[in-house]
């Protein structure tokens, strides 16, 4: 990664997982520059379920990302396990990811020609370390995977392979689990089953998961949910429901779509000024058109924990 940062060293707030410290990413330079993330300060903690929610292009996979070192950071600091992963080399941040940190994808990305058992192993293969089988057990036990160790992946459903790809995240022990929209190809039965796992991972075997979701309903299963828009947390929720969830994306569309007539009429008025000279039109509420049936839009929420 090797951004630019202080010399001085910042401390991780206590019973953090992993945490955000003033993290920016931009793609690009000059005027075409994108603000993906924009001085983000968050923290995750141990032995919790979080859920980041928000529109396509609000900056919610580039934190992810960015968190698990698969991306740089511009700017800032992310804290993990006593380091600051800013200041890694990629040699460091691969051996990190490695043992540390389980991914869970969209995409199982099973190897077909493999066993069930030797997909979930196969990091442990790949390192070349000898499994944990009492964890081993566990896992599957907990998964309901025991009767389905000798598949192949063409044999399981598609909730079935999930819960596959979630044992092989979780079969190193790693401190931190990301998850982009695990549930992102499976049908509602099957989502429900792979979200309730990975909640019982977190509360049965004390796993830490950040997930990234579109869906509010997958959203109500975490401990918490986090809304990410222009590259910024607009909202907080410590108890979310599928209700809320829906309502805080709801209001920060109403609230985005305001902005952008807003800045279009603004961007209308300064046309006309160059042209006929100072314009001394003010934007008001009853110039501009009501967005989704809403004279204002909703403020940013934020619920205590």
């Amino acid at each position: 990664m090797n951004v630019q940062n202080s010399a001085a060293p910042v401390i991780a707030s206590r019973g953090a997982a992993i945490q955000a410290v003033d993290l920016v990413k931009d793609y690009g330079a000059g005027a075409s520059v994108v603000h993906a993330l924009r001085g983000v300060n968050i923290s995750f903690e141990r032995g919790r379920f979080t859920a980041i929610m928000g529109p396509s292009g609000s900056g919610k996979s580039t934190l992810m990302h960015t968190l698990a070192g698969l991306d740089s950071a511009t700017s800032g600091h992310i804290l993990f396990d006593g380091a600051d992963l800013t200041r890694m080399n990629d040699k460091q941040l691969t051996l990190l990811r490695r043992h540390r940190i389980g991914f869970i994808f969209q995409s199982f990305n099973l190897l077909p020609m493999f066993s069930a058992e030797q997909n979930i192993l196969m990091p442990l293969t790949l390192a070349g370390e000898k499994p944990d089988r009492a964890w081993f057990d566990l896992l599957v036990e907990t998964l309901g995977l025991k009767q389905r160790l000798n598949h192949r992946p063409t044999e399981l459903s598609g909730g079935q392979q999930q819960r596959v790809a979630i044992a092989r995240a979780l079969i190193t022990k790693p401190k931190l689990v990301f998850a982009d929209e695990p549930t992102g190809n499976l049908d509602s039965v099957s989502s429900a089953e792979v979200l309730g796992f990975l909640k019982r991972s977190v509360n049965e075997l004390g796993q830490t998961i950040v997930m990234v979701t579109h869906d509010a309903v997958a959203a109500s299963y975490a401990d918490r949910a986090i809304v990410f828009a222009d590259g910024r947390i607009v909202a907080d929720e410590s108890h979310p429901t599928a209700e809320v969830m829906n309502n805080l994306l709801m209001a920060e569309r109403e609230r985005a779509t305001r902005a952008a007539v807003t800045s279009t009429r603004a961007d209308k008025l300064a046309r006309l000024a160059g042209v006929n000279g100072p314009a001394h039109l003010p934007i008001t509420d009853d110039v501009l058109p009501e967005a989704g049936g809403a004279r204002h839009a909703a403020p940013v929420a934020r619920h205590a924990r």
